[in-house]
Formats: structure tokens, C-alpha cells, sequence
């Protein structure tokens, strides 16, 4: 029941942007109401006093994580997973090493070191991330020689095992985990692949021994469950033109680990640009689902078990918006229209603990040069910057890097990537008193 209409009247013009936040947050009716004169207020706004920052990597070496999506603090808040290597600015080569380890928050960020990896790229690093459903478990990807493979090392007992094959994402009770071909993605989208061997299928456009891998994270047997081939069965709007060359990239397991996302991308022949897609499928590989059609899709996260927030094209224009996207349905629903994406694209997270009402998100170097990594309140449209990250010109392509903000297990703390002092390091913020305000 809506309340009367004085007691959500407000006079906008002497009513400041955090006394209607604070109000509106109070009567939902009354957000719904005012949400243009909200959205714009947020967006027009200067952006409220940023939370606390501090580097917690330094040189002479340059420091990275990973992507947006993994587990990079441990439950304590403790250590927090990083990358470390000794040069920038162009392409990883096969002998190229990198170490992995984690930084130590309360001994003065000290480095710690766990092992090293010759399986990574600038975008992704090596897959280094804590096992979800473990305390102490880190898994990274490596190669020796054509064979790609992955530890698995408990930081606290020091034990240490060695699977067959690599992985990309790991469900949420770390016993399984899915994985595209990193030989063709390397060769179809350069900063996402590995260096090493080549893709042998590179000839063919869509090879039915090639697609998206099972991999049991306790006994290392691999089960391919989908192929390139079963995803160019499966009809698009407009088919896929001439010549068409297929592979998958950006997989990620919900939140209950009964199914999965990823990216179905393909090119033309003689073209560099490509199309996208997203399926949704079972954790064994079956029951496909065409999520997202649209060719028009980017980053995105599971909100829950059965939605998914994406930056892609939004019906009924197609237009690229976030939106929420509900599994084996056709609803759609548009947020932070105006404001969250003013900057366009961005790597999108929820932050643990805030009932899926707040995210972290960034955007790519404005006319400045500069990354915004901010944070959005769903509900009442709410954007409060938490750094603008100079990028300087030779961060660039394949080796740019990109903020790729990620929060604590608890929602306490954002971490996120940044060559704003000359060389990619890694920067933690609190934002508790944000989240939990």
C-alpha cells in the first residue's frame, strides 16, 4: 500500500542527494516513483567522498590477479592471491614465467611466495583463486612443454597436488570445474589463450573434439561435455555468415553449481571482428539454453542461482545495457539505466553480505586516460566512486590493464588492479562503511 502522497512529497531543490537517497530508501513506492529525478541526480552528481585506498604491491617487479570473478581473499581477509612478474608491454612468450603467491595484509603486504606458472595472459593471469570449499586451497594453471595442467596447494599444510589439465571456472564446492581450449583461444582472442602449442583444429570452424571440458578437481579425469560442433548446431538469428570460425570463452558455474555459463563467439571469414552469444547448460553438459541471442554480449556475473546480470544487447532494440537475465526464461530486466553504464561497458560484481543490492563495477579509460571503479546501489540508483585509475598510453591492447574490481568473501573489501604509478599493482579498499550504511 502506497503511503499518502505528503508524506513522500519532497522539495528537491533544498533537499540534499544523501538526505532523498536516505529517504527513498525507506519508501520503495516512493523510489519507484521518483527514479528518473533519482537516476539523474546519480548520475549528474559529483560522486560521494571515496573510501580509503592503499597499494598493497610495490615494485621493482609489476603485480596483477586475475579476473573479476574468482576468489582472491581468503575467509580472513588475511592474504589475498596476486601475480608477479618482471616486464609489461607485450606479448607473453611460451618460456615466459611468472610467480604466483599471495600478499600477507597484516605483516606490511608482505609477499608470499607459492609456486610459478608458464600457462597465463595479461587479462586473466594463470586462474590463481582460492578452492571454493576449502580454508586453505589455491589452484593455478601451468604448462610444461604442449601439456597445460594445474596445481592445487594448501597454503597451510603445504601439500601439493598436480592435475592433468587446466582449468576456468570451479563450482562453488571446489570439486569440479569446466574449461574452454586455450589453444584455440589463444589464437582467436590473444590475451586470453596461453602461449605455448597450437590449436590443432585452427583450420576448422567448428571441430567436434574441441568445445568445453569437465574437470574432476579431486581425481583429475577430463569429460568433454559440449563441443564447438553442438554450439554451431544450435540455429542463430541471421545464421553465422561466411565461413564461420567458432570458440567458447567466459565460462562461470552458478551460484548453487547445478549449471553454467559462457560465451559462444565466432568470426567471419577474412574478418576480425566477432559476434557473441551466451548459453546456459547443465553441470554435466546437458540441457543447452540459448540465454542471450542477441550477438551482442559482454561481461557478466550470476546474481543467484537462476539470474544473470550481463552487459549486452537489450531487447526489444538491442541496445547494450546491464541487464538481468533469467535462466530458461525470456524476462529481462534493465538496471541502472543512465547510470551504471554511463561509461559504458564494465566488469560487474555483487558484493557479498548486501542482500544483491550492491555492485562494484569499472569502465575502460575515458578522453583522460582515466578507469572509474566505482560502486552502484540497485534500489535507489546510488553511485559512489572508489578510485579513478590513470592508465598510462602504453598500457594498451593485449597488455592494457584493466581494473577488474573484486570483492572480500564478507563484502568488506574491494581489490582491483592499476598502472596508475607506472607499473599494474594492486590496490585494496574499504568499503564497509559504504555497503553496510
Amino acid at each position: 500500500m502506497h503511503p499518502p502522497h505528503s508524506e513522500t512529497q519532497m522539495d528537491l531543490t533544498s533537499t540534499t542527494r544523501r538526505d532523498l537517497l536516505k529517504h527513498l530508501a525507506l519508501s520503495l513506492p516512493a523510489a519507484s516513483a521518483l527514479g528518473g529525478a533519482l537516476r539523474a541526480m546519480a548520475a549528474d552528481a559529483p560522486d560521494e567522498k571515496p573510501p580509503p585506498v592503499r597499494a598493497v604491491t610495490r615494485g621493482p617487479q609489476c603485480h596483477w590477479r586475475g579476473y573479476y570473478d574468482k576468489l582472491l581473499f581468503d575467509p580472513t581477509n588475511r592474504y589475498l592471491l596476486a601475480n608477479e612478474v618482471d616486464f609489461e608491454h607485450r606479448s607473453p612468450k611460451a618460456d615466459d614465467v611468472i610467480r604466483v603467491g599471495m600478499i600477507d595484509l597484516q605483516d606490511g603486504d608482505k609477499w608470499i611466495e607459492l609456486g610459478s606458472s608458464r600457462a597465463w595472459n595479461w587479462q586473466q593471469g594463470c586462474m590463481l583463486q582460492w578452492v571454493p570449499g576449502t580454508t586453505g586451497e589455491v589452484a593455478w594453471n601451468d604448462r610444461e612443454g604442449d601439456q597445460f595442467f594445474c596445481h592445487v596447494v594448501d597454503v597451510e599444510t603445504g601439500k601439493k597436488r598436480t592435475l592433468p589439465h587446466p582449468f576456468y571456472a570451479l563450482s562453488p564446492d571446489g570439486r569440479w570445474g569446466v574449461a574452454p581450449d586455450f589453444r584455440r583461444l589463444n589464437d582467436t582472442r590473444p590475451g586470453y589463450g596461453y602461449a605455448g602449442p597450437a590449436d590443432p583444429r585452427r583450420s576448422v570452424g567448428a571441430p567436434d573434439d574441441s568445445g568445453i571440458w569437465r574437470l574432476d578437481m579431486r581425481t583429475g579425469e577430463r569429460t568433454l561435455i559440449f563441443s564447438l560442433a553442438d554450439a554451431a548446431k544450435v540455429p542463430q538469428p541471421g545464421g553465422f555468415g561466411e565461413g564461420p570460425k567458432h570458440w567458447f570463452n567466459h565460462l562461470l558455474v552458478n551460484t548453487d553449481g547445478k549449471r553454467f555459463v559462457f560465451l559462444h563467439r565466432w568470426s567471419q571469414k577474412g574478418q576480425r571482428n566477432w559476434l557473441t552469444r551466451m548459453f546456459s547448460i547443465d553441470a554435466d553438459g546437458k540441457d543447452p539454453y540459448l540465454l542471450i541471442p542477441s550477438g551482442r554480449v559482454s561481461h557478466f556475473v550470476w546474481r543467484d542461482a537462476t539470474h544473470v546480470t550481463a552487459y549486452a544487447g537489450c531487447p526489444p532494440t538491442n541496445a547494450w545495457k546491464f541487464c538481468v537475465f533469467e535462466d530458461k526464461s525470456d524476462k529481462v530486466e534493465v538496471i541502472g539505466e543512465g547510470v551504471l553504464n554511463r561509461n559504458g561497458d564494465g566488469h560487474i560484481t555483487y558484493i557479498p553480505g548486501t542482500k544483491d543490492q550492491w555492485v562494484a563495477n569499472d569502465t575502460y579509460p575515458d578522453r583522460q586516460r582515466n578507469q572509474h571503479v566505482h560502486l552502484y546501489h540497485i534500489p535507489t540508483g546510488r553511485r559512489v566512486s572508489v578510485a579513478a585509475c590513470f592508465q598510462p598510453p602504453p598500457y594498451k591492447g593485449e597488455w592494457r590493464c584493466d581494473t577488474h574490481p573484486c570483492a572480500s568473501r564478507d563484502g568488506r573489501y574491494l581489490c582491483f588492479d592499476s598502472p596508475q604509478s607506472g607499473q599494474r599493482q594492486v590496490y585494496v579498499a574499504d568499503i564497509s562503511q559504504i555497503v553496510k550504511a
